[in-house]
């Protein structure tokens, strides 16, 4: 069995884009085979900021993801609206827990 595949970024918005870069990162990540979890979570210390924690059922999984025609939309259209990247950690997830 394949270890879980874990990704967890900062990103970073257009002054005032980021509600607008969301919306476009949640409608495009949407129903990704191979995904478990894609948690986009605003920075409470910066009205710009945002990261995304993943966790993938593998590493090839997330790669083949990149190529859905959902995410390649989100890309497109998110991309003018990214000032920059922060931190990203690639990680070993161990367990989700239940909610």
């Amino acid at each position: 069995m394949e270890e879980l595949y874990g990704i967890v970024g900062q990103m970073k918005a257009a002054p005032g884009k980021r509600a607008e870069l969301v919306g476009y990162l949640l409608e495009g990540t949407q129903g990704m085979p191979g995904n478990l979890a894609y948690i986009i979570a605003e920075d409470l210390a910066d009205p710009d900021g945002i990261w995304i924690t993943e966790v993938w059922r593998s590493k090839a999984d997330h790669a083949a993801s990149l190529s859905l025609p959902s995410v390649q939309d989100a890309i497109t259209k998110g991309r003018p609206l990214i000032a920059g990247f922060g931190t990203r950690v690639e990680t070993r997830p161990l367990g989700m827990g239940e909610a």
